[in-house]
């Protein structure tokens, strides 16, 4: 197998395609990178900016590029000795009308070769014998009779149009759109002929068999084409019958014919929101265009694979990253099904890991895409001791009190019974059919297993359990155990429906029939897959924009309600993960992390000066009273949200002028979004345009560069002293990410400070040419003087080419060094002196060698801003303790420690670099 050194995160799209890509593999190469980690490339739709909408899996995007110029990428990689990491999507695709498998499934029906491929009821009792297609931006009839909603014909066929989308009629609906005028008199012989020809092709839809269907379907509407380019009265014909089924504005009656066709397909038109509250498929969360399949079918696996696998099979794709495996019907098998068929190539998943829950050691993969690391290393940047103070701030400002807890839950709660209430219905009809069965649930009535069931949901601890046979694994088993009986404290009256609910999913129900086992695992995994989609909406895309005591904490994966973690228990994180997971990804920003990672190690400052910015917060607000709006009582913003708004100005106010201009539009972007996800003022299904527009003109006044803005005086001191202290985080981040156990893995343009929102934001242009011309001019720099350099760069830490300096050479180190980085053993070295607490300190060790990583934390209170935390003078009599004594040779300053005792001063090693990276190689 190919491990990755380290992976670089490349967002393809139409704007960076393939060619875009290949002019970068130098540089990627040059910074120390092994391995491109792709965003999915595969035949997407129209415009798709990040290509989880796929439409066809055997094909590549040709948004990105031709085939030659994937192969020309593929090859400048391998010239390179360069990896390919792939990011696949077998959970769902594209509900778009380029997905040629959907619309078989659509214009065919439950007989369709492709019926059983999507995660669809066809026999769902509101829509039985349909799958619906909830686009419509309102209800049906105001679409049909606006003429939104309209007949066309192409070369694909017949199909009802809804501006962009186009979904294609049932094959016996063509007799009834385009039956012939007969033979009226007067018209030439051949024109008569073609008529006949037209009826003749059209009796060639009429009662087809199922088997046929699909075939049949294809040839008449290929003959039908020739029909219509061959003969001009034929297409007359045909586009006065679409002209006039498509009616005239203003007399609704003259759509009835349209209205009738539109009722007798295999899908039903419907307004979007309507599948919050009634749908028959399973969607990608809450995301109506993209919907499931079954990729637990071997065929479906084998179908929608196949292009995949050929790529790993001759060597271009050496690795895969899994999206959304929780979202799989069973991830143990489909991951089984995954290596059998790839064979030895590298495979991680995205999988978020709640607290210390852990991967399941039966799955055959390296590990995951790294949000478990990310939110241990940024918590180890929190100062813990200053939690209570932080939390009476926010409480203060916030006027919340609802306790975190609570909130969790009210949120969840919230989502499922707005957003995801048809699902939750779905399953318990499933439960209620089930109840039905056994005398023991057979007096159960529908509401009460509906809110019990949605009680477990919302209760669940993590993303959700395992269970694929009974009995459960002993975690899962514990796991659904605890969440029932606290359901059961919350919900007394609820307890026998509880009850029964647990021996379902458990597979311990009473008096259950051995052959009605498999129906209980059934609806056990079913449960299971509805799980993580609540969890990600009730909490990466509500709680997290609605609970905002420290922004930093509030990340995919993380706990909010946990103010940071010791020491202690990240080197006992780190030691498990060496052990157990020696190759997963260690990330620190991603496609879908709520903030740049720099914004992040700037917020972390606030848990250090708790007064300092209690002071300051509330002076802000008095500054900024009279700038708000109000709708009725309620100011805009309220104090949750412009707490929100102040701590994000803090993490990603950029770090020059020129940069002003573009940040204020980006910030009022964000902060819609934010408030939309929110979900309290204003929301994507419910937008509150005035509430939206008070918001943005709050921003637009605070941020306003002018002399009488009082706020943006007294703000940007505070922020700029933020930024110097932020910048450290950032870089002890950075080098703990390259050199702890795990593959390190930058998200693109991450390799500078990185201040973006979350996505769209995050998604910008990277400015390739600038960061090309900086690395190559670091390098000149360090082999002409780099003693120079490094005075400069610890100098102008704002630049940041210190970020990119410290990647390319500890990248280098770990490049030079591998079997210490990809095996070595974990050990935490032991600090003593005045001030051991600011110091992280660690050692890798192996056959190869050993290197020591040292950085600084929570600096606030050990210098003053703009000083250097360099030499004795800072770290006195600090040190850190190494098993012997060595020769080490820092691969960031190239100074060498020689023969050191056993205990290292870190006012020598942090002499000339805030952090450092200690190596002692074996002699060969």
């Amino acid at each position: 197998m190919r491990i990755p050194s380290a992976t670089y995160r490349v967002q393809f799209n139409r704007s960076f395609g393939f060619q875009a890509a290949k002019r970068i593999c130098g540089y990627l190469a040059e910074l120390g990178i092994s391995d491109l980690y792709a965003s999915p490339v595969f035949y997407a739709t129209q415009g798709s900016a990040h290509g989880y909408d796929i439409c066809d899996p055997d094909r590549l995007n040709d948004e990105l590029g031709t085939q030659d110029d994937f192969e020309a990428l593929i090859h400048d990689l391998q010239q390179r000795g360069m990896g390919w990491v792939q990011d696949i999507v077998p959970n769902h695709m594209a509900y778009d009308s380029r997905n040629w498998r959907l619309m078989s499934a659509l214009e065919n029906g439950p007989d369709s070769t492709y019926a059983g491929f999507f995660d669809m009821d066809w026999s769902h009792p509101c829509v039985q014998g349909k799958i619906m297609a909830p686009f419509l931006g309102r209800h049906y009839p105001d679409c049909l009779e606006k003429g939104e909603i309209g007949l066309r014909y192409d070369s694909s066929g017949l199909s009802v149009c809804y501006f962009g989308l186009s979904l294609p009629l049932r094959i016996d609906s063509y007799r009834i759109v385009f039956a012939s005028p007969g033979e009226p008199a007067g018209i030439p012989e051949d024109v008569r002929n073609d008529y006949r020809l037209l009826d003749d092709i059209l009796g060639g839809g009429e009662e087809v068999p199922p088997a046929e269907r699909h075939d049949r379907a294809a040839l008449l509407k290929e003959d039908l084409w020739n029909l219509h380019n061959r003969s001009p009265a034929v297409r007359d014909w045909m586009a006065r019958r679409i002209c006039a089924i498509n009616g005239r504005k203003g007399y609704p009656e003259s759509r009835d014919l349209l209205d009738s066709l539109a009722a007798s397909q295999y899908f039903r038109l419907s307004f979007w929101k309507s599948a919050d509250q009634e749908i028959n498929y399973r969607r990608f969360f809450t995301v109506n265009q993209l919907i499931s399949v079954r990729v637990e079918s071997e065929l479906v696996f084998r179908d929608t694979h196949a292009f995949l696998l050929k790529l790993v099979r001759e060597g271009k794709i050496t690795g895969l990253r899994v999206d959304h495996v929780d979202g799989l019907y069973d991830p143990a098998r489909y991951l089984h099904r995954l290596r059998e068929s790839a064979g030895d190539a590298y495979i991680i998943v995205e999988k978020i890991l709640v607290d210390r829950e852990e991967l399941p050691r039966e799955w055959p993969v390296q590990g995951t895409t790294g949000y478990d690391f990310l939110n241990l290393v940024n918590g180890i940047f929190c100062r813990r001791e200053n939690e209570l103070s932080m939390t009476e701030t926010y409480l203060h400002f916030s006027r919340m009190d609802v306790p975190y807890r609570e909130l969790l839950r009210a949120d969840r709660d919230r989502v499922l019974r707005g957003y995801m209430a048809g699902d939750i219905d779905n399953l318990a009809q499933a439960l209620k059919e089930i109840a039905g069965r056994s005398r023991y649930g057979r007096d159960f009535t529908f509401h009460g297993l509906r809110e019990a069931l949605s009680e477990v949901l919302i209760l669940l601890p993590v993303y959700r359990t395992y269970i694929s046979s009974f009995p459960p694994e002993s975690t899962d088993g514990y796991i659904i155990r605890e969440t029932v009986d606290e359901a059961v404290r919350r919900k007394p009256g609820l307890a026998e429906e509880l009850h029964f609910i647990r021996g379902i999913i458990l597979g311990e129900e009473k008096g259950c029939p051995v052959e009605e086992k498999p129906d209980r695992l059934h609806f056990s995994m079913r449960i299971q897959q509805f799980s993580g989609p609540l969890m990600a909406k009730g909490v990466e895309d509500t709680l997290l924009y609605h609970y905002g005591r420290l922004l930093s904490l509030n990340e995919v994966g993380g706990n909010p309600g946990r103010f940071g973690l010791s020491l202690k228990e990240f080197h006992e994180f780190n030691q498990k993960r060496g052990r157990d997971w020696p190759h997963t990804l260690n990330a620190t920003s991603t496609h879908d992390t709520k903030r740049g990672e720099d914004s992040r190690a700037r917020i972390n400052i606030l848990s250090e000066i708790p007064d300092e910015w209690k002071t300051n917060v509330t002076e802000w607000a008095r500054l900024n009273r009279r700038k708000k709006q109000y709708m009725g009582k309620n100011p805009v913003p309220d104090g949750n949200t412009e707490y929100f708004i102040y701590q994000t100005l803090v993490g990603a106010f950029p770090n020059y002028e020129a940069e002003y201009q573009s940040f204020l539009p980006r910030m009022k972007e964000y902060m819609v979004k934010a408030s939309r996800e929110a979900k309290v003022h204003t929301s994507w299904s419910e937008p509150d345009s005035m509430y939206e527009k008070a918001l943005c003109a709050f921003i637009e006044k605070i941020l306003k560069t002018s002399r009488g803005n009082r706020f943006l005086f007294r703000f940007l001191p505070f922020q700029k002293k933020i930024s110097y202290y932020g910048c450290f985080n950032s870089l002890s981040q950075t080098l703990i990410k390259i050199t702890a156990p795990g593959v390190p893995d930058f998200y693109q343009g991450t390799e500078t400070w990185d201040f973006h929102f979350v996505d769209p934001d995050n998604r910008r242009p990277v400015d390739y040419e600038r960061r090309i011309a900086r690395l190559d001019d670091l390098k000149k720099e360090a082999e002409h003087d780099l003693a120079g350099l490094l005075d400069r760069l610890a100098s102008d830490v704002r630049s940041g080419d210190i970020k990119m300096f410290l990647i390319w050479r500890a990248l280098w180190a770990r490049n030079r060094m591998k079997e210490v980085f990809l095996a070595g053993q974990y050990m935490p070295l032991e600090v003593t002196g005045t001030h051991a607490g600011h110091v992280i300190a660690f050692m890798r060790m192996a056959a190869g060698g050993r290197a020591v990583t040292v950085t600084p934390r929570f600096l606030t209170s050990l210098i003053r801003e703009g000083e250097r935390p360099l030499g004795h003078k800072i770290w006195k009599d600090t040190a850190i303790a190494v098993p012997d004594r060595a020769s080490w040779t820092n691969a960031l300053t190239g100074e060498v420690l020689e023969d050191s005792p056993a205990s290292l001063s870190v006012g020598a090693i942090l002499s000339r670099f805030p952090v450092a990276l200690l190596l002692n190689e074996a002699k060969t």
